[in-house]
């Protein structure tokens, strides 16, 4: 990506700089600067893109996106009121809550044509069903119960800190889980009891 205005500043050694130094730098125009927050957190970004965008190809756009917004935004970044990556989980966020979703089948798993051939069919077929129940009961979610699920139970962070990526109150945070519990469970326990049942 070519990014207007960069220059290196007269230290571009930026492995051991803190991510406020980054960003100070990088709001100079520091082209190696921004690179390091590119490399140290662009991971992150895609991770938590995918875990709440509908595919793999929109969270790229909205990992890039998220780090095209940084390198605009650097100069407004203020750690005495928030950690970075605290910053970096609401821009993503928000790019995906901003996202208009298009209800899309769930594909076949990419081992189909692979799998070993002493698993049965009704085996893999089960398995296969019990993927799609899930990827369609979390299609189901709000794209706020998701961003919740995926800050507390993918990323580990408290409540307290899901809430202050999310900017609602930790109460909100408390709302949004325990409706997308609430939901997963009646929309995939009735599918495992209906499948255990006795005809």
């Amino acid at each position: 990506m070519d990014w207007e205005g960069e220059t290196d500043g007269p230290d571009s050694s930026s492995e051991d700089l803190c991510d406020a130094e980054l960003l100070a730098r990088s709001a100079a125009g520091d082209r190696r600067a921004f690179d390091r927050i590119v490399a140290r957190y662009g991971p992150l970004a895609l991770r938590l893109a995918a875990r709440i965008a509908p595919d793999r190809h929109s969270a790229e756009d909205i990992a890039q996106e998220a780090m095209v917004r940084i390198w605009h935004r650097a100069r407004d970044f203020d750690a005495r009121r928030a950690r970075f990556t605290t910053w970096l989980y609401r821009i993503v966020v928000n790019l995906c809550i901003d996202l208009r979703r298009r209800p899309k089948p769930v594909p076949l798993p990419e081992n189909f044509d692979t799998a070993d051939p002493a698993t049965g069919v009704e085996e893999i077929l089960e398995h296969d069903d019990r993927r799609a129940a899930l990827a369609r009961a979390m299609a189901d979610l709000t794209e706020g119960q998701r961003a919740a699920l995926t800050l507390v139970y993918d990323e580990g962070l408290s409540g307290a800190e899901a809430a202050e990526a999310l900017g609602v109150t930790t109460k909100a945070v408390e709302r949004l889980l325990a409706r997308a519990r609430a939901h997963l469970r009646d929309r995939l326990l009735p599918d495992r009891d209906g499948a255990e049942a006795p005809t």
